[in-house]
């Protein structure tokens, strides 16, 4: 059996709370919700501009899967969390540019994306992503 292995960078904003960055078991990476904020200090960024809030927090993103091994081309599935439907539009282009800039295969990962209360209020957005690192 395999050990899970915890996952963390100062090159994303540290954990809050009782979790880890990510969690790494076998070949799956767990990457947790990340919010836009500064990996250096933890300050949210960019209050009411959701597509670069998205950018911030998949930047976050990607720096927790470079520390487990992984990259965005390894990414299965990417869930999205808004405060608003609103913002769908916004977010879903930021989203899109970086994807397409971090899988070069062309294969896009799966993606789920609702709205629901955040943890914080100057959160737009909140994303998670779960890997497989072959």
């Amino acid at each position: 059996m395999t050990d899970k292995t915890q996952i963390s960078t100062t090159a994303a904003p540290a954990a809050a709370w009782a979790f880890s960055q990510g969690v790494r078991k076998g070949p799956m990476l767990q990457v947790s919700g990340q919010g836009p904020q500064d990996p250096a200090d933890g300050a949210y960024l960019y209050p009411g501009d959701v597509k670069a809030q998205t950018r911030r927090v998949l930047e976050n993103i990607k720096a927790i899967l470079d520390a487990g091994g992984a990259s965005v081309e390894d990414v299965l599935m990417f869930r999205v969390y808004l405060t608003t439907r609103d913002d769908f539009a916004a977010m879903n282009e930021a989203y899109t540019e970086f994807v397409k800039e971090n899988c070069p295969s062309g294969v896009l990962p799966s993606r789920t994306t609702v709205a629901v209360g955040l943890p914080h209020p100057a959160m737009l957005v909140e994303i998670d992503a779960l890997a497989c690192v072959a």
